[in-house]
């Protein structure tokens, strides 16, 4: 399963595509940051962020889309300008015919790391990791960009049927025994369903 990591931002917006097999082993495809500079129009550095990831989906087709889920701050003119970066890339998308999975900064750091507080440094730490290099992706942007990438993966790559040699459809690759970090996300995943049902 390819996927495509959005960390949204009009500044840096970064772009992570990683592969993730049945087994749950996850690679480094491209990794990027669209920059736009501060001076220029909105309109202008929107449509900078979402050539950018056209460019990106372009290239490499990846079959989903992983956005950071956009929550209000304190900072009004940086939460719209996510806001805005985070919109363009779901059109980007729907005009590609790609799904979108959105992902709270928490499920991100738990599914990475197996603690929902991890901070930038430790989850750019297990980025790299995960993904065999041999120093997390910079800016943080970049590595944020790849930790969504690896979370929507994991967490959509069990759904998928697999193919037989003759095409047909089979039931989803059994997935071999999850790390650490990938049983957090898993049971935190279960909670929070239990506790929508006990609602």
């Amino acid at each position: 399963m390819r996927v495509i990591g959005i960390d949204p931002g009009l500044t840096r917006c970064g772009i992570g595509v990683v592969d993730v097999g049945a087994d749950r082993r996850a690679t480094l495809v491209h990794v990027d940051v669209v920059r736009t500079p501060p001076e220029m129009a909105l309109e202008e550095r929107l449509l900078l962020v979402g050539a950018g990831i056209d460019a990106v989906i372009a290239e490499f087709a990846p079959q989903q889309l992983a956005l950071e889920r956009v929550f209000a701050q304190l900072n009004v003119s940086t939460v719209m300008g996510t806001a805005q970066a985070s919109g363009v890339a779901m059109f980007v998308a729907a005009q590609r015919g790609i799904s979108v999975t959105l992902h709270t900064p928490t499920e991100v750091k738990l599914a990475i790391t197996g603690y929902g507080g991890a901070d930038k440094k430790q989850v750019g730490a297990m980025v790299a990791r995960v993904l065999g290099l041999s120093e997390a992706p910079k800016p943080a942007d970049a590595a944020d960009a790849c930790a969504l990438a690896i979370c929507g993966a994991w967490k959509g790559a069990s759904s998928l049927p697999s193919r037989s040699r003759t095409g047909s459809e089979q039931a989803p690759v059994r997935p071999s025994p999850l790390t650490p970090a990938q049983e957090a996300w898993r049971s935190a995943e279960k909670s929070a369903g239990a506790r929508r049902l006990n609602l």
